[in-house]
């Protein structure tokens, strides 16, 4: 079989090269030497394993363009929020299928981007794969059980690296399935952590991993407060999201060999396999 080309974008980000290492392991991609960056990256390529890859900033795209797309190549995007949507044209305009990794921007435009596109893509706020199981569990439930929590109070606190830009983008889905649950909840009340010795202190966040962590609570508690349900998932390092990300790629070639153009695919899409 001949191996996906694969273009990482985000390289230096921690996220972005985690993924282009794990690709450089797997024999389903070939990974090309290009990754779309930030205007404030000042070098110019990045030495990665035995190879450079050439980092392209924002104004360099266009004359880039032949470079990048020498043969049909797959995008993976673990950018910045801030560029979500303008990079989500390019891929577009460019007739480049992606799947975007990264969190923020307008979701909706992000949608209807793809739908006006002669491209598909996968979108989704979490790429690892369990955490995604776990979340069509609470949809499930939210759909078969409405105002099973009613009168129920919630709180929901998340803890990432430091230098993760916005709130969880896994944290505000699962509050829509409290919503449908019963439970009056707003995104914005959301307890974002980033400080580190907060995370030392009070999360107990291994030292190794407060550079690339991602704890979540969910914390239900009845109006007299006698009872309480709390669901978590703890994951340490960023493996498991790359993992993710490489097989929503590989389901996503499958999905331009079949020709799908305009579709935006979810992670429950790829983990059903259809």
């Amino acid at each position: 079989m001949t191996p996906i080309a694969l273009m990482v974008n985000g390289i230096p980000g921690s996220m972005a090269l985690q993924v282009a290492r794990r690709a450089l392991e797997d024999d389903r991609f070939a990974l090309i030497p290009y990754s779309l960056t930030g205007p404030e990256i000042s070098e110019d390529r990045y030495r990665l394993a035995d190879r450079d890859i050439q980092l392209i900033r924002p104004d360099e795209r266009a004359s880039r363009l032949p470079d990048i797309a020498a043969r049909p190549v797959i995008a993976v995007d673990y950018t910045h929020p801030s560029a979500v949507n303008d990079n989500a044209r390019f891929y577009r305009d460019h007739d480049i299928p992606f799947v975007m990794g990264t969190t923020g921007g307008d979701r909706r435009e992000l949608t209807e981007t793809v739908q006006r596109a002669a491209i598909p893509a996968v979108i989704a706020p979490n790429m690892a794969k369990q955490i995604v199981g776990f979340q069509a569990m609470m949809e499930w439930a939210s759909e078969t059980f409405p105002g099973l929590f009613g009168g129920y109070s919630l709180k929901i606190e998340e803890s990432h690296q430091k230098g993760k830009a916005d709130t969880s983008g896994t944290a505000k889905a699962m509050v829509g399935y409290f919503n449908d649950l019963g439970v009056p909840f707003s995104a914005d009340e959301i307890v974002q952590v980033r400080d580190p010795e907060v995370q030392r202190r009070e999360w107990a966040i291994p030292e190794t991993h407060l550079g690339g962590h991602g704890w979540h609570t969910y914390t239900l508690t009845s109006p007299d407060e006698t009872v309480r349900f709390t669901f978590s998932h703890n994951v340490n390092g960023r493996d498991v999201y790359a993992k993710g990300t490489l097989d929503a790629a590989a389901y996503l070639a499958e999905k331009v060999a079949k020709g799908e153009k305009g579709r935006v695919f979810s992670m429950i899409d790829v983990l059903r396999g259809v």
